[in-house]
């Protein structure tokens, strides 16, 4: 505790700190990523992150965006890296500001393999997970003592999706969250139901969770990717399967999906 509690002492120059932003909604910072942030010389920080995120860090801080997108990166994570590294041997306080969680996900064990690897000092405060705070959002209990006992987190893109084993991650009394699975959510359906998952499963596509505009939206799983063609789903969205989402958001939702599966059956 005594080492965390240097890296934020305004006399230690020359670190980092590593920091989870939550899933958008800047009221689901912890008090400790504030003072993280009040205490920035340079902040090196996503794509998504609200802009009153940033508004925390002084006025004279300098803002960088290393924003990724799908197959389009503002600097390769190598690159990325070497910034922050650049920036603290400059004696700066450099925040590496990370949506959600830094250890989901997010390449944060990367980046304290490099800052640590090049002698330097690094802190990491975590974040709420999109995962926790899009389902909390939703209503939507990851687990639950009469219908999950198990939760797992995959992440969904293209890239190597028929490499990565779920076998038993989905299924009754399991549940699965995806991360960056809209692009290949009908792929991700054939999977999972390849893999003996039930097409009536029902499954919640989570949009823009704790940010204006959010969308929960439920279906079953054999229509995962018609309905994200159809509702027009765009990232950031995660994708959660399992029988949990029967009990998320409003009656008139619950008993719509509970005729679907029961036409399914």
């Amino acid at each position: 505790m005594a080492a965390m509690a240097s890296l934020l002492d305004p006399e230690a120059r020359g670190r980092v700190i590593l920091v989870g932003a939550g899933p958008g909604d800047p009221g689901l910072l912890t008090v400790r990523a504030v003072e993280a942030l009040r205490a920035a010389d340079v902040v090196v920080h996503d794509g998504l992150i609200d802009p009153r995120v940033l508004d925390h860090a002084p006025p004279s801080a300098q803002r960088i965006s290393v924003a990724k997108k799908r197959d389009r990166h503002t600097l390769p994570q190598d690159a990325i890296n070497a910034l922050i590294i650049a920036h603290v041997k400059a004696g700066s306080v450099v925040v590496r500001l990370k949506g959600g969680d830094p250890f989901v996900f997010g390449r944060g064990g990367e980046e304290v393999e490099a800052v640590r690897g090049a002698g330097l000092p690094v802190e990491v405060v975590p974040g709420v997970s999109s995962a926790l705070g899009c389902a909390a959002e939703a209503m939507l209990p990851l687990t639950h003592r009469d219908w999950s006992s198990a939760v797992s987190f995959v992440a969904g893109t293209c890239k190597g999706l028929t490499e990565q084993n779920w076998a038993g991650l989905a299924g009754q009394g399991r549940t699965l969250v995806i991360y960056m699975g809209v692009t290949c959510a009908g792929l991700i359906a054939d999977k999972l139901m390849a893999d003996g998952v039930a097409p009536d499963m029902p499954v919640a596509v989570l949009e823009r969770g704790t940010l204006e505009g959010s969308r929960a939206m439920r279906t079953l799983l054999a229509d995962l990717g018609d309905m994200v063609d159809r509702e027009k789903v765009v990232s950031p969205a995660i994708i959660v399967v399992g029988e949990v989402v029967l009990l998320s958001d409003a009656e008139d939702r619950l008993m719509a999906l509970a005729k679907q599966v029961e036409a399914f059956s």
